[in-house]
């Protein structure tokens, strides 16, 4: 019988929470092994073990849904992730793609006991260098600042980068050669329904952004 790390388990839980948040992100098993590079089948097996510890809510064909308990791990889980992440922007100058990387690694090695320490070094931080909000010792998360992916956000307004999401490293790189960071200041000028692109200006220069990556880019209106 296959066995599963608790390094796997966290990612599973923190995979399935992170799709629950994202709308029209499905949290069925097929999605999230695509997502973690894993067989449909070896997702199935892991949502029923998960489900057996109480900690996901799985029906076969249905979408996963996590518990509170799941919940619960998630937000530990997710807490160190960010709090590593903050950590190595900070102290060490590492990219936004270096600190997701390393922080997948570290997260899943740390006490409690070291996180708070962290989190006491760097000033009790609510937010990480992404822009997402980083959950207290408690578990509860800040309300954050009204974002939208940018692929909704309507034409002909100007908008304030206030999350850069996702892994990709190509993705990041764009973003850093483009001026697009957290409170860069950008107008959306088209939405292209078709292609599904979207055009905006930064800095005096045209981007055309495709749907993958608008999605990882949130933003809110500027009020300035």
């Amino acid at each position: 019988m296959e066995t599963y790390n608790s390094a796997s388990v966290e990612n599973f839980i923190k995979t399935v929470y992170n799709f629950e948040l994202r709308e029209g992100w499905d949290t069925r098993s097929g999605s999230i092994a695509r997502e973690l590079g894993i067989t449909n089948a070896a997702a199935t097996d892991m949502a029923r073990k998960l489900a057996l510890k109480n900690l996901i809510d799985y029906r076969k064909y249905k979408e996963l849904k996590l518990t509170e308990a799941g919940k619960k791990l998630a937000m530990e889980i997710i807490r160190k992730h960010r709090l590593w992440e903050t950590f190595l922007h900070r102290v060490l100058d590492l990219s936004l793609h270096e600190i997701h990387r390393e922080a997948e690694m570290l997260e899943h090695a740390t006490s409690d006991f070291l996180m708070e320490k962290i989190s006491k070094y760097l000033g009790d931080p609510i937010s990480d260098p992404h822009g997402d909000p980083i959950p207290d010792r408690n578990g509860e998360l800040i309300a954050p600042e009204e974002c939208i992916s940018l692929s909704i956000a309507l034409a002909d307004r100007e908008y304030e980068i206030c999350r850069l999401i996702g892994s990709d490293q190509e993705f990041y790189e764009f973003c850093l050669n483009n001026h697009l960071q957290i409170g860069s200041i950008l107008s959306l000028k088209k939405q292209y329904e078709q292609s599904k692109m979207t055009e905006v200006v930064v800095k005096n220069t045209k981007l055309l952004l495709n749907a993958d990556w608008s999605r990882f880019i949130f933003v809110k209106d500027n009020k300035q």
